[in-house]
């Protein structure tokens, strides 16, 4: 996701404004694949082609731009920055809830911009590098679990110390070629196996 092969979703219900976001944006360098006039269809268009970026209005006929992103969130998360012509709490309150990385207040002025995306798509690579790392050490401490519980079965089954059975497991998985965690869980799926019997 490259700043200047961003592609950008824009949604707004006033014409003039989708107009200013495709000039303004085109001109920054980015593309602007999706030009929405309601929540209902950014939603339909970015369920169709993912944008890497959302710039939308919240207040919409149909459907408002928080509604939207949230809902476009839901099946592939993507960074937006909603835009507005109303500053109060309530509807910072509920961007703060949605996928929402910036807000700004109407008028916008090209200067406003460039910061506000590159910012917005940098915080959002930062969120996912962070993602992959919690889901990276949950995964590490459920193949941790499943290691652990395949040692304890061959040290019970064949009297090994704790150290023996750990490099009994080094062994076998370098002997098939396949990861620890593989012959981890062939052990205790034959384990269970012959409990069942």
């Amino acid at each position: 996701m490259t700043n200047d092969k961003l592609k950008i979703a824009v949604a707004d219900d006033e014409r003039d404004m989708r107009d200013f976001f495709q000039k303004i944006l085109t001109h920054l360098g980015y593309q602007v694949i999706i030009e929405a006039e309601n929540g209902e269809d950014l939603v339909t268009q970015c369920l169709a082609v993912t944008p890497d970026l959302i710039i939308t209005d919240i207040e919409m006929p149909i459907m408002d731009g928080l509604t939207a992103v949230n809902r476009i969130c839901k099946e592939r998360p993507i960074p937006a920055i909603v835009v507005t012509a109303h500053h109060d709490d309530q509807h910072v309150q509920r961007a703060l809830h949605e996928q929402i990385l910036a807000y700004l207040v109407k008028p916008i002025k090209m200067a406003d911009l460039q910061p506000v995306i590159s910012l917005a798509v940098q915080r959002y690579k930062e969120f996912e590098a962070l993602h992959k790392q919690t889901v990276d050490l949950r995964q590490a401490l459920e193949d941790r679990k499943l290691i652990e519980k395949a040692k304890g079965i061959l040290m019970s089954r064949t009297q090994m110390v704790e150290g023996d059975a750990f490099r009994r497991l080094q062994q076998l998985s370098n002997e098939k070629n396949v990861k620890m965690v593989e012959i981890a869980r062939m052990i205790v799926t034959a384990e269970e196996a012959f409990k069942l019997t």
